[in-house]
């Protein structure tokens, strides 16, 4: 269904009956919803509904050409006009990625709202996550590290070596599983490159855009939504920073998922999925 976002219309997609819902925020900033809302199709069978939209300028949403909408600030305002216009109630709130950082300050914003939050495979403090960025690419080898600068300082990374960089790097730590799943290419394929650009900026672990000094650590002991913060492994967004959120948060949880990286329910779904499925239906007998 379409929404109204100011000027512009977004795209939603709802599956499943009830009162308990479960709002997926999507990551990049840039992908397309498809990739969360299939992964999390599993929850309808346990009796939840789950809702998801292509943020604005991304996926079967406007794409409007003005670089002033992609703020973190008007992000969090969308979220608040989706579960409105979808009449949704208190949510359980899941956010991967980029959508945990946006979930992360809509519950600052409107702990109401909430029921719980989810935060799959996040970051609160961006500089610390680029410092983790850092370690990953110098594991490769310090050759490789400064190919991959020199590269992009110079508008070079269709180069074929700095695009084998990426492959192993997103293999190893954007997901491990040894096929990918059709809907995972799909959205990379379809990524907004003005979104991501802005935002976060156009380089795979090379934050340069408008969020890359934000550091939201010092306000999570004031957050006192229940938190289940799940974690891959081998995730580029090291697990040092998954566990300094927990420490922080005074109502939250942490499950490391061995052997996974950044998208989990698909690479131990599994593991994932029993993780995500046990806390909710905690939550749901509060």
């Amino acid at each position: 269904m379409k929404i109204k976002v100011h000027s512009y219309e977004v795209t939603a997609t709802c599956q499943g009956e009830g009162n308990d819902c479960v709002l997926l925020l999507h990551g990049g900033p840039g992908l397309p919803s498809n990739y969360l809302f299939d992964a999390h199709t599993f929850l309808t069978d346990h009796g939840f509904k789950i809702a998801t939209w292509d943020q604005l300028g991304c996926g079967m949403s406007d794409k409007p050409n003005d670089p002033s909408l992609w703020r973190l600030e008007r992000f969090v305002e969308e979220v608040e006009i989706v579960r409105n216009a979808l009449k949704l109630g208190q949510v359980y709130l899941l956010g991967q990625s980029w959508g945990g950082m946006l979930g992360l300050n809509y519950c600052f914003k409107y702990p109401k709202n909430v029921k719980a939050f989810i935060a799959a495979d996040t970051a609160f403090d961006l500089i610390q996550m680029q410092r983790g960025f850092e370690r990953k690419k110098l594991a490769l080898g310090e050759e490789f590290c400064t190919m991959m600068a020199r590269r992009e300082a110079e508008g070079s990374t269709d180069h074929p070596e700095y695009q084998a960089a990426i492959t192993i790097l997103m293999y190893r730590h954007m997901c491990r599983a040894e096929k990918w799943p059709d809907v995972l290419n799909y959205c990379f394929a379809n990524i907004a490159m003005p979104v991501l650009s802005t935002m976060f900026g156009p380089y795979l672990l090379n934050c340069t855009g408008n969020i890359r000094h934000f550091n939201w650590i010092d306000q999570l002991p004031n957050m006192k939504i229940p938190t289940l913060i799940i974690h891959g492994e081998h995730d580029y967004m090291l697990p040092d920073i998954a566990l300094m959120a927990k420490d922080h948060l005074p109502n939250a949880e942490l499950a490391l998922l061995s052997g996974c990286s950044h998208l989990p329910f698909f690479e131990d779904p599994p593991a994932y999925n029993q993780v995500l499925l046990s806390f909710l239906n905690k939550m749901r007998k509060l």
